[in-house]
């Protein structure tokens, strides 16, 4: 949530580019993104991925066996897919260019995070903070006190806070310098259908995503250690500011909790069964976003929500977990009807069986994980994910992709008993 709540009826933010119909072995970047409003999808949209991607409408290969999809999907566009193997089960204008509001905060914390260790201290100066946009989601950073990335990443994915976006935005060598990077990591994943013009997801002319692309940032983050503790810690303690009491300096903490309604609850959603991440957002421009990836039974499933026009208290949650629901049953039945494209420079050829993940981050959170809070707290029976780890999307220290296989997790999945 990186903006004003929206007022009245959600304003869209899409463009329209001309595109041949292409294999997926030649994927090509649309235009660049026109911020000029759009209530209905492009006739025609990018074909990364497979060709039924790019095409308006509801995408999904139905046949004997395979369960029909939830009834009262709202969202303008959502996907389901199989984090492992990347095939797409289902999708609903998959490519279709919307404000993408925090979920881009997934592109950001992809590019950024291996830059620094958690234990890194940075002291906040008055610049930091300049330029965050009006009624943006804060976590409450104050200018002269010192955090650890550690904290500033939990504020980043717990609270979306735009104010540690912009923190660690000035660390790694100013707005402009990361903007640029997410945008070059967005071309080297191919995510043809995103331009970012805020690192925060915060509504500006022009910045765009897709439901797919979202989901390419998700399925890259995630092989990320640090990424996927981050993204599903259900609470933790922030630092707060530096008083004087009795003559003595002291510094407070205050909870923060996640705001992805899925992970943490609320009072009309359940915690999802298997739920380990990853990111939601709320913008005028962009209304409700959400990506969220879960696992049951050995398999790990991607789904992104963009934009329901059900106007609803945590509609988003519910449809991402009705699409959840429908992939899990759809398991071994549903045939793909495109798939997630590896990032360039793939040799899928030189993809060796046995290969470890890497990308294991130094200094990752100790806050309560989502497993803990599993064991802890409430009663509902549901069993919860602690993180989707290495074996999700090999990625070996070469950058090589391990794509098309099934790759098991390592078996450290802790949950609650099934009710």
């Amino acid at each position: 949530m990186s903006a004003p709540q929206r007022t009245g009826r959600r304003s869209l933010l899409v463009t329209t580019a001309a595109l041949s119909c292409l294999a997926t072995t030649a994927p090509v970047a649309l235009a660049a993104p026109s911020p000029s409003p759009s209530a209905t999808p492009p006739a025609r949209m990018s074909s990364v991925g497979g060709a039924r991607l790019g095409l308006a409408g509801t995408q999904v290969q139905q046949a004997a066996g395979v369960p029909e999809l939830p009834k009262e999907l709202t969202a303008r566009s959502w996907i389901v897919s199989d984090a492992e193997s990347g095939q797409v089960l289902a999708a609903h204008n998959a490519h279709w260019r919307l404000p993408p509001a925090s979920t881009l905060k997934m592109l950001f914390a992809d590019t950024v995070l291996p830059k620094f260790p958690g234990t890194t201290e940075h002291r906040v100066l008055t610049s930091d903070l300049a330029g965050i946009g009006a009624g943006s989601s804060m976590v409450g950073i104050k200018e002269g006190e010192t955090y650890s990335v550690r904290d500033l990443w939990l504020g980043v994915f717990l609270r979306s806070g735009n104010d540690a976006v912009h923190v660690l935005s000035r660390m790694y060598g100013g707005l402009d310098r990361t903007v640029a990077d997410m945008n070059a990591h967005a071309q080297d994943l191919q995510a043809l259908d995103t331009h970012v013009v805020t690192p925060d997801g915060y509504d500006a002319p022009g910045q765009v995503s897709s439901a797919y692309d979202l989901t390419l940032f998700a399925r890259s983050g995630l092989q990320k250690q640090d990424f996927r503790e981050y993204c599903s810690t259900v609470s933790a303690k922030f630092p707060g500011a530096t008083e004087k009491k009795k003559g003595k300096s002291v510094r407070g903490t205050f909870e923060i909790r996640n705001t992805n309604r899925l992970l943490s609850g609320d009072s009309d959603v359940s915690v999802y069964q298997g739920i380990a991440g990853v990111k939601n957002g709320n913008t005028t421009n962009a209304g409700a976003t959400f990506t969220g990836v879960a696992e049951r039974d050995g398999k790990v499933l991607l789904v992104t929500v963009m934009n329901p026009a059900k106007n609803e208290h945590n509609e988003v949650y519910k449809e991402a977990a009705k699409l959840l629901d429908w992939g899990f049953a759809a398991d071994g039945k549903a045939q793909p009807v495109g798939e997630l494209v590896p990032p360039r420079g793939t040799d899928r050829a030189s993809a060796q069986p046995g290969a470890t993940a890497s990308g294991k981050a130094t200094g990752g959170p100790s806050a309560e994980p989502v497993a803990r809070a599993a064991r802890e707290g409430g009663s509902n029976g549901v069993g919860i994910a602690l993180a989707v780890a290495g074996g999700l999307l090999v990625l070996l220290a070469g950058g090589v992709f391990l794509v098309n296989r099934r790759w098991p997790l390592p078996g450290r999945l802790r949950r609650r008993p099934r009710p």
